[in-house]
């Protein structure tokens, strides 16, 4: 009988709420600088500039946490090794897979906001605060 590849429903459990999390930790940012989004759009920022705005900014954030935890991650691969079940601690098809979800979840947190913040009113984001 071989062995089957799946993932744990704590894992995405645990993908889930990085995930909202995520999301809303961006939302927030976003909501925050409304009005400075007003006011670059006033001054001819067109949407495609707000977009890049706020998604260069997810995507540093990202950056460096995938650095960071790859760095703990290798750090602390034997402190977690007998815990780990038909894998390495420094398995790379593990770790890419876990890069690629954080980049790819991160997008999408990063572009929802992202595209709500493009739509605002200048006038609506102006009178905000």
């Amino acid at each position: 009988m071989v062995p089957t590849k799946r993932l744990p429903r704590a894992v995405l459990l645990a993908l889930l709420v990085a995930s909202i999390g995520l999301f809303g930790v961006m939302s927030y940012s976003v909501a925050r600088r409304t009005n400075e989004i007003g006011i670059r759009m006033t001054l001819g920022a067109r949407t495609r500039d707000v977009l890049g705005l706020v998604m260069r900014e997810s995507m540093v954030l990202v950056t460096a946490g995938v650095v960071i935890g790859l760095g703990a991650a290798v750090a602390a691969s034997r402190l977690v090794a007998s815990l780990l079940f038909e894998t390495t601690p420094t398995d790379p098809l593990a770790m890419a897979g876990a890069i690629a979800t954080m980049i790819l979840v991160s997008a999408f947190a990063g572009f929802l906001p992202a595209r709500r913040a493009s739509k605002v009113d200048p006038m609506m984001a102006l009178r905000c605060e």
